[in-house]
């Protein structure tokens, strides 16, 4: 029935950040997988294509390492060495500095554009023996039965596995056809995405500005010669005034931006267009079905308040490539339910439990008043002065909570 089937351990369908960041981190193990794209991905390599960056926490970047892709980071990467918390422009801050850590202490993240490691993925996956990229590629069906599963493509080409991964993003066509269903809704934000040079350096530090009516990220970038101090920018407005900003002129949506920053980085412009985006939360009721399981933003997607989306990502990543590779060296069927409910809980947990934070925390500070305001200055007064709890909060942006993976570690498995 299955003759002339490509067989491999898994079928990765998603060629993304987190699903090529999969079949890399099997590759390391051994395992093989069809990384399955509808989207050409030599195009999602130009430099037009995409011009968001993401932060990378400091766990998932040791795991980027272990699996060869540290030349990326230390090339374009622009570490992050301490993140800066506040109500507006208040003096009243919550501040992490990894060197209170000791001068041997990695980075807390590093700011990446995303081209940049999609081309070290693309480029690492070429040559890996274990991976075959098929894209791009239109999935035809899909069929998921107690022997193991088949994808076929439109051009009738037949792959063969224990397990499905669908990594296919928020709108993931594979979970839909599963049937599982997503708890989701709506922010009354839309966030402005672009990039912006300025007169004073950065210093490496990340701000992160809660304003009523959303939160505005200032992320440090790697310099580069016709901008050697330069950002990117994250600022979530309100609905109702979207259309207004995002038909605002380079110059003048500069000044706007200058106007939330408040002049300490100096003259600035802007560098790179700017996209706007719809903000919204979703999780999958589960991560898995017979043969199947979601990762990624087919499983999850939150606000960009912490910059931990594409963080959770890569965490999952990390668990599920330690289950996969702990099961194949048992001899384990790797569609089998108990392998897929050991990555479910797992991931489950630490997902709900960032989910629920950064929901909290936009909820808390789009509170409009000078009472609210107050209260919030004051926590982050607090919470700076709390060693115990800062620590906690250090740890959680770094990624370095829960039961952690040998990848996370910077180990391989």
């Amino acid at each position: 029935r299955y003759e002339g089937a490509m067989q491999s351990d898994v079928i990765i369908i998603g060629g993304g950040l987190v699903g090529m960041a999969l079949a890399l981190a099997l590759d390391a193990h051994g395992l093989t997988s069809a990384v399955v794209d509808a989207a050409d991905l030599d195009a999602t390599l130009a430099p037009g294509f995409d011009g968001r960056a993401s932060a990378i926490a400091s766990a998932p970047a040791r795991m980027l390492r272990a699996i060869g892709l540290g030349q990326v980071l230390d090339d374009h990467g622009c570490a992050i060495n301490q993140i800066r918390v506040t109500d507006g422009l208040s003096p009243l801050h919550l501040h992490f500095d990894a060197r209170t850590e000791g001068a041997a202490a990695d980075p807390l993240g590093y700011m990446l554009e995303n081209r940049l490691l999609r081309v070290a993925l693309m480029a690492a996956a070429k040559p890996a023996k274990n991976v075959s990229v098929f894209a791009p590629a239109r999935v035809a069906d899909i069929r998921r039965e107690a022997t193991g599963a088949t994808v076929t493509l439109a051009d009738g080409t037949e792959l063969r596995a224990p397990l499905v991964i669908a990594a296919d993003g928020r709108r993931s066509m594979v979970r839909e056809g599963a049937g599982i269903r997503v708890s989701s809704w709506r922010y009354p934000q839309t966030a402005i995405v672009t990039m912006i040079g300025h007169e004073r350096p950065h210093d490496s530090i990340a701000f992160e500005l809660f304003y009523p009516t959303g939160p505005f990220a200032i992320l440090p970038l790697k310099g580069v010669p016709q901008a050697p101090n330069r950002s990117a920018i994250v600022w979530s407005i309100e609905n109702d005034d979207a259309p207004g900003y995002t038909k605002l002129g380079p110059r003048a949506l500069a000044a706007e931006i200058d106007k939330r920053i408040g002049g300490f980085l100096g003259k600035i412009e802007l560098i790179a267009p700017s996209s706007s985006y719809p903000l919204g939360f979703h999780h999958a009721e589960t991560y898995s079905a017979e043969r199947l399981l979601l990762i990624g933003d087919a499983a999850h997607g939150i606000h960009p308040i912490a910059g931990q989306g594409l963080n959770m990502g890569l965490r999952d990543v990390a668990a599920l490539a330690q289950v996969l590779v702990e099961s194949a060296r048992l001899g384990l069927d790797l569609g089998a339910p108990a392998v897929l409910a050991r990555y479910s809980a797992w991931r489950r947990f630490d997902n709900s439990m960032v989910a629920g934070v950064t929901d909290a925390l936009n909820r808390l500070f789009a509170l409009k008043g000078r009472g609210p305001a107050l209260v919030r200055r004051l926590g982050l007064a607090g919470v700076e002065r709390i060693a115990p709890l800062k620590a906690r909060f250090m740890a959680e942006a770094r990624g370095e909570t829960g039961d952690l993976p040998a990848l996370l570690h910077g180990e391989l498995v």
